[in-house]
């Protein structure tokens, strides 16, 4: 059954590569900055930045089946070198902002008969990594945020978080930027392999389509073993 499906950001990476998979069978609502790379797509673009805009919901379907947040950062560095005001900016960029979009698209998503809320966080929440303390902070508050509003508004909401590891984004170019670093992060994973943008958009459309109507408030790793196995 086709579904109205909002995504916050999804001109670039897994946002896009979600928006690629679904549009030819759902209306894509796609809210971000830009729309390069949308062009093929035949997708509803809303300019918007998280950052700055309250959302245009007159651009909006009266009800919402599902809804996902994209927007992220990767911002690796040891702790003594992060200021207070790092992390505040983390948490607004990766948390707050997206607590305002859902307040603002609420309604829609209640006239839905049961819409799906997808939202990212990281490996590093489960696994404890060096020079993650402020992304792993931010994206822990939205696993709690997932469960809660989960619990607060079952049936009607599902609320599901999907935990990648490093996956090869724009985002994560510096990481990914040769092929000795490449090699390093691919045996890092027990899959030997690190994570694609179409790995994660299929964990997605499967959380926002109707095989999954009986999974909320989960916390789903798609990280090729890594919070699970350790085969070193």
């Amino acid at each position: 059954m086709s579904k109205n499906i909002l995504l916050i950001g999804g001109s670039h990476g897994i946002g896009f590569e979600i928006a690629s998979k679904l549009y030819q069978d759902h209306t894509v609502y796609v809210a971000s900055r830009t729309n390069e790379n949308l062009g093929n797509l035949d997708v509803n673009y809303i300019e918007y930045d998280t950052e700055k805009d309250e959302l245009d919901l007159s651009q909006l379907p009266d009800h919402l089946d599902g809804f996902v947040f994209c927007p992220g950062t990767i911002n690796l560095k040891p702790f003594k070198m992060l200021t207070v005001d790092t992390f505040r900016k983390d948490m607004e960029l990766n948390f707050l902002s997206m607590v305002n979009v859902v307040h603002q698209v609420m309604e829609h998503l209640k006239k839905s008969e049961q819409a799906s809320l997808v939202f990212f966080s990281t490996v590093a929440v489960k696994v404890g990594m060096p020079f993650h303390t402020s992304v792993a902070a931010a994206k822990g508050a939205i696993e709690g945020f997932a469960k809660a509003l989960a619990a607060e508004y079952a049936p009607k909401l599902r609320v599901n978080v999907i935990a990648p590891s490093l996956t090869d984004t724009p985002l994560a170019k510096r990481l990914l930027s040769n092929d000795k670093k490449k090699e390093m992060m691919n045996e890092r994973h027990p899959l030997k392999r690190v994570g694609t943008s179409e790995d994660i958009a299929n964990a997605a459309a499967f959380l926002l389509g109707d095989d999954s109507t009986w999974i909320t408030g989960q916390v789903i790793g798609v990280d090729g073993g890594m919070s699970t196995l350790n085969v070193n």
